[in-house]
């Protein structure tokens, strides 16, 4: 099996001993994306719309560096801090995906890293 780190300064780096995606036989595994502006390494403006945008941005353009893009993502995962934010989230998610939508699941989780309201993560093929 042929396994490849994806890696793009337009994305946060890993805060951890992890790759931002690594791409193995035609998918790419995406890790959580947060809403961190690589350039500042600081929490976008805003709450949890703009959060969300943030993380699915950080996550397209990881995508792209691996040769794909959100509309070959086949399966996400949302961890949100609130429940309550659901449907805000839904709203901003909509707009960055297409039919066929990919598979979701969505959790509410009692801590996200560094204080974030939400996280992202994506799988995609090529």
């Amino acid at each position: 099996m042929d396994i490849q780190s994806i890696h793009t300064e337009k994305a946060p780096q890993a805060i951890g001993p992890y790759s931002q995606a690594i791409e193995a036989n035609g998918f790419v595994f995406a890790s959580g994306q947060i809403p961190l502006d690589p350039a500042t390494n600081t929490f976008v403006a805003g709450g949890i719309k703009e959060q969300t945008a943030q993380a699915l941005t950080n996550a397209s353009h990881i995508l792209r560096q691996a040769g794909t893009d959100l509309s070959h993502v086949v399966k996400t995962t949302v961890f949100l801090h609130d429940m309550d934010d659901f449907a805000a989230m839904n709203e901003v998610y909509a707009q960055f995906f297409s039919e066929p939508y990919p598979a979701r699941s969505a959790v509410a989780v009692k801590k996200l890293p560094k204080g974030a309201l939400v996280e992202i993560e994506c799988i995609a093929v090529k």
